[in-house]
């Protein structure tokens, strides 16, 4: 389990089902690291927790419209902050130039 500091105070397996919160950092390393950023688990992402799977692990999470299972111990390693308020906005990725309808 990861420590929890003063600027870290939540992590991702304190959600309870149907709350939200936004992604402050990740701290595992290495692989595990590069998996949560390779499900879009970036800082400024918006999280929902949906639940726990029928035996009580793992969790699923609403990440960026997919849903995500993960463990507890993979959930401690992603420290949260409060989620965006409504008409609030989170990081987006820049416009590809398909977006402005050029070919």
């Amino acid at each position: 389990m990861f420590p929890i500091d003063d600027k870290h105070q939540s992590r991702l397996s304190a959600l309870g089902r149907g709350q939200a919160a936004r992604v402050d950092a990740l701290l595992a390393q290495g692989a595990m690291r590069r998996r949560f950023q390779d499900l879009g688990l970036i800082t400024g992402t918006q999280v929902e927790c949906l639940g726990p799977s029928a035996l009580g692990e793992p969790w699923a999470y609403l990440i960026r419209g997919a849903v995500i299972a993960l463990r507890r111990a993979d959930a401690d390693s992603i420290a949260i902050g409060p989620a965006f308020a409504a008409g609030e906005e989170g990081l987006s990725l820049p416009p590809r130039e398909a977006d402005y309808g050029a070919l």
